[in-house]
């Protein structure tokens, strides 16, 4: 009995200890959770309907203006009247329509891009609708992007929805140092700076290229705009006297040299280069010069010759058409369009026959060397320098990665 006391006693003692507040310390107050009972009118547990809402729908293939109308909320008979309206029956597909309409379904404005960068807007105007045009406000940002080539580069820059004319640009412009027929490897990559057009938030479409830089087969080379022109950044022209090719982008599908030719099954030399492309695709003059013959010639069918500087000249042939202008005397540009591919004259499908010529001499396009522009004149070399370093910070950032930036 003692023992049991004495470990009472003990565990008496131990509660009192835990238990007890030490000296200076207050006890936290109680909390009690009060419920209020709120009295709402049942008028005003409901949020008022809005007076007007927007909506935007794209114009599609097979769309009725009326049926288009019935899509973006506009009652009858407000949708017939507007379906009268000039503006609304050129509508084309694609196009993106922005409506503000009233909650009983009446048009407030309508708005859309039209061709010639013209916002056509249409506003109630007595008991009909007037439609009134004004140049679009565009907001211009840069976009950084970079890709690596698995299969093209179209298929690159599709990969990171980088738009086709960007690529076309970004062809052209290392085209005097890259030839993208034959030069292209798996796992080359690029970066691209280029700027996009926006209206309202939303893209519209992508403009000038501003900076790039492409790494083929472990070369880089880098480009950034200037002028109307693409320089190296230390100020040499991109450039050359001649485009490596008179198309955008195609495929060889005869070299220069001995073949055996496809409707005589003899060897003969080939003194061009054909590049196999779709009827009606666009092709350049490589360099500045002169036309020296367009029209029909044996074998060659409709056929364009132009005499460059020097002692060069270049031929194009199995045309399916000359291009309006092109005649002997007149005047081209490097990247005019001169005709189109077809299969004129000898010739077992659409293709472009083109031949570069040295004082008369078929030479070997993709093999000679082409002669540089004139690089940035020396009185606008700090300009030039001072324009491309952030533009090549940008590259630096984006190159080498899977990165879309907007700036």
């Amino acid at each position: 009995m003692r023992a049991a006391a004495l470990v009472l006693l003990a565990v008496s003692g131990a509660m009192a200890a835990f238990g007890t507040i030490a000296p200076g310390n207050e006890a936290p107050p109680l909390q009690t959770l009060l419920i209020e009972t709120l009295s709402i009118r049942p008028g005003e547990a409901l949020v008022p309907p809005p007076a007007s809402y927007i909506r935007e729908e794209r114009f599609q293939r097979g769309d009725t203006v009326g049926g288009f109308l019935a899509r973006l909320g506009i009652a009858e008979p407000h949708a017939g009247r507007l379906a009268r309206l000039r503006a609304l029956r050129q509508l084309r597909p694609g196009i993106h329509v922005s409506a503000l309409v009233s909650a009983d379904g009446a048009p407030v404005r309508l708005s859309y891009l039209a061709e010639r960068d013209a916002v056509v807007e249409i506003v109630p105007e007595g008991d009909g609708y007037r439609a009134v045009e004004q140049r679009a406000a565009f907001e211009t940002r840069q976009v950084m992007k970079s890709s690596v080539i698995r299969s093209s580069l179209f298929a690159a820059a599709d990969a990171v929805y980088i738009p086709d004319s960007v690529a076309i640009q970004l062809a052209d412009v290392f085209g005097g140092d890259i030839d993208f027929h034959r030069d292209l490897r798996k796992d080359d990559r690029f970066a691209v700076v280029y700027e996009m057009h926006s209206l309202a938030g939303r893209p519209v479409r992508a403009g000038r290229l501003l900076a790039a830089e492409f790494v083929n087969q472990g070369r880089t080379h880098r480009a950034v705009r200037f002028g109307s022109g693409y320089y190296a950044p230390d100020g040499k022209n991109l450039r050359k006297a001649f485009l490596r090719s008179p198309l955008e982008l195609s495929r060889v599908s005869s070299g220069f040299g001995m073949r055996l030719h496809p409707l005589f099954r003899t060897w003969r030399a080939h003194k061009g280069i054909d590049y196999a492309a779709a009827t009606g695709t666009r092709v350049r003059s490589v360099g500045d010069g002169v036309i020296e013959f367009a029209g029909m010639r044996a074998g060659y069918g409709n056929v364009v010759v132009v005499r460059h500087h020097g002692q060069y000249s270049t031929l194009y042939a199995h045309l399916s058409r000359i291009a309006s202008g092109v005649r002997r005397g007149a005047r081209v540009a490097q990247n005019d369009t001169i005709g189109f591919v077809g299969q004129t004259g000898w010739a077992t499908g659409p293709h472009l026959h083109y031949e570069f010529r040295v004082a008369g001499e078929a030479r070997n396009p993709t093999s000679i060397a082409m002669p540089a522009a004139a690089p940035v004149a020396p009185r606008d070399l700090a300009a030039f320098l001072d324009h491309a370093e952030p533009l090549a910070a940008r590259l630096d950032l984006v190159a080498g990665s899977n990165l879309a930036l907007l700036d």
